[in-house]
């Protein structure tokens, strides 16, 4: 039959159609499906449609697609991210008023879609419950600040749902900004670059440190070889003075209780006699690590190399930071914690709910032996020649889990992402903990950018060609499984510390997690990957064809999924990540992290171990 009577295909066309006209592109394609509504460059995934046409969640749906293609044509994503602030509460209070700039340019063009804009705003007050707000401590200044700037750019009202926090703030923000700070904002609603620089302005009016947040290194791609080797030096040395301990020798790891092998090259003028007998075992290690095809045989790693491992690190992360600075970063993660102690809350009894419910006794009866069946005593006085009767509880697969959560440490997610990624670590290891389930939080990056010791190695050896990896690991024990959270917290600081976010090279990153988990004496083992999208390390990258290191991933991502005991789900940062993982969700913001997280976990937890188990197409 025909889709053109469908309501629902017409409402996809027409939204489709609408996004596009908007945007001012023809090659936007809008998608529908999940709880969650992103946006790339070049595509907006809305939620699923109600079964209902006729229902309001379709005046959403539109808002938050009117919302998508006016911020695609008014919004440049890289000058925004120039001028974006190092400061959680500045960074916040920026994106509040280019969005309140973005609708009020938007609807001057197209006047029509500022209903359906009123209708997203009004379901995000809603779900964040400003209109029971009653004290500045509990309302969000970003939020009063993005109703107050779209009333003083358009002339539209906060809505009822905003009312009370527009209220609580508008003498403050006033007061900070005066009678007229608005009103030299509108006068560049349609010039991007002055609006930033004038925000940066305001902000500084308002308390708040406005200073950009540093972006990494990027490779000119004009620059000499001599260049290049010149800045892999600076740039190693830089990362050697942070470090405070030294990459090589026999270091060891205090949560994984292995010893770190002693480089060949560092040994040469010891009495090597003296060690003869641990000699023999420690090259066969070193063989082991310089070719871990062993391991996992040759399906991992096809044409992948590691051109050498001498300079890679397992580190504990309280011995990259001094405590007073760890405590220090802890306070300002805390900080952007506060206001989501009720999500926490929520999660966490929501979560234990569903997987309290997998636990749930069941009970096998009339057995010969087991537990004595009380509810048929009676048997004995009025049947007496019948056997006495027992019963023995059932088992269940959920008792016995360990999950780890591996996190992208790449600078790629400075600034907001990785904020959200430590905030998200840090509610799904409380939740999982307090429903009885160990966790274990790993970190993957680089020691240095560009290289660092290896890509050096690699230009003193001549350049041979296809070197492979080419770059020193990092990879940070923030928790171990069998340690508290309360033990540990405060390493999850470490995420926000200037200078730590380097390179990622994921498929070694989810192998080292792997390895770790099936150490593990648990039954069920779930790795959860928390990252912002492709592998990227541009030393190796330039010296290996331009898919290298996503390739790498993907073998990995399709033998765990595949062909391992271990349920893998992925939480993409600001990015769609579906591409990669059988299983994966979206985040923009960590208080979607509840209804996002919630029904996958169940979902894993819900499994047969071993079973459920999907082949890639």
């Amino acid at each position: 039959m025909s889709d053109q009577h469908d309501p629902i295909e017409n409402f996809k066309l027409a939204t489709q159609s609408t996004a596009r006209a908007l945007s001012g592109r023809e090659d936007v394609e809008v998608s529908f499906g999940g709880h969650l509504a992103e946006m790339s460059d070049n595509s907006i995934r809305l939620p699923a449609l109600p079964k209902s046409m006729e229902s309001g969640e379709t005046a959403l749906i539109r808002g938050l697609a009117d919302t998508f293609a006016l911020k695609l044509r008014y919004h440049d994503i890289a000058l925004h991210q120039k001028h974006l602030p190092a400061d959680p509460k500045a960074r916040a209070t920026y994106q509040a008023l280019e969005d309140a700039r973005i609708e009020a340019a938007g609807t001057q063009d197209y006047p029509g879609a500022s209903s359906n804009i009123e209708a997203a705003l009004r379901h995000e007050a809603r779900r964040q419950k400003l209109d029971s707000v009653t004290a500045m401590e509990d309302a969000p200044l970003a939020d009063a600040m993005r109703f107050l700037a779209r009333e003083a750019f358009t002339g539209r009202k906060p809505p009822k749902e905003a009312a009370k926090i527009s209220k609580i703030w508008k003498s403050w923000i006033n007061e900070h900004l005066g009678t007229d700070g608005f009103e030299q904002l509108r006068a560049t609603l349609n010039d991007q670059e002055a609006f930033a620089r004038l925000t940066h302005k305001l902000i500084d009016r308002m308390d708040m440190t406005s200073t950009p947040a540093e972006p990494p290194p990027a490779p000119e791609s004009g620059e000499s070889e001599d260049q290049q080797e010149g800045d892999g030096a600076n740039k190693e040395s830089e990362d050697s003075e942070q470090k405070s301990t030294p990459p090589i020798g026999m270091t060891e790891d205090a949560d994984s209780g292995e010893l770190g092998e002693k480089d060949a090259d560092s040994m040469a003028g010891e009495d090597l006699e003296q060690m003869e007998g641990e000699e023999d075992a420690d090259a066969k290690d070193e063989a082991r690590r310089n070719d871990p095809r062993d391991s996992l045989n040759n399906q991992l790693y096809g044409d992948y190399k590691i051109y050498t491992n001498q300079f890679d690190e397992d580190v504990n992360a309280k011995d990259l930071c001094e405590p007073e600075e760890l405590q220090k970063l802890r306070k300002m993660l805390d900080k952007q914690l506060t206001h989501l102690q009720g999500v926490i809350t929520r999660l966490a009894n929501r979560l234990q709910r569903k997987l309290m419910a997998q636990q749930t006794r069941s009970w096998h009866f009339d057995l010969e032996e087991g537990v004595l069946d009380s509810a048929r005593l009676s048997r004995i006085v009025t049947q007496p020649y019948m056997p006495i009767s027992y019963k023995q509880e059932s088992e269940t697969d959920f008792r016995d889990t360990v999950v780890t959560l591996l996190i992208d440490n790449s600078g790629s997610m400075r600034g907001r992402p990785i904020t959200i990624a430590a905030m998200s670590t840090d509610i799904l290891a409380r939740t999982l903990e307090r429903c009885g389930v160990k966790v274990e939080i790993l970190g993957f990056t680089t020691r240095a950018w560009k290289g660092g010791s290896s890509r050096e190695k690699w230009l003193s050896d001549g350049k041979p060609a296809n070197p492979g990896r080419l770059n020193d690991l990092r990879h940070i024990v923030y928790k171990a499984a069998d340690n508290p959270w309360r033990h540990t917290r405060s390493n999850l600081g470490l995420m926000l510390r200037e200078g730590l976010l380097k390179e990622n090279i994921d498929g070694e990153g989810l192998l080292w997690a792997y390895n770790r988990l099936m150490a593990r004496p648990e039954q069920r083992k779930i790795l959860m990957v928390i990252s912002d999208g492709a592998p990227v390390d541009d030393s190796t990258l330039s010296a290996n064809q331009g898919n290298y290191l996503e390739e790498h991933l993907r073998r990995v991502i399709h033998f765990i999924e595949n062909k391992s005991p271990i349920q893998l789900l992925a939480i993409g940062i600001g990015h769609d990540v579906t591409r990669y993982y059988q299983r994966a969700v979206t985040l923009v913001d960590a208080e979607e992290l509840g209804g996002a997280i919630t029904e996958k976990l169940a979902e894993l937890f819900a499994e047969k171990i071993g079973k459920g188990r999907k082949k890639r197409k």
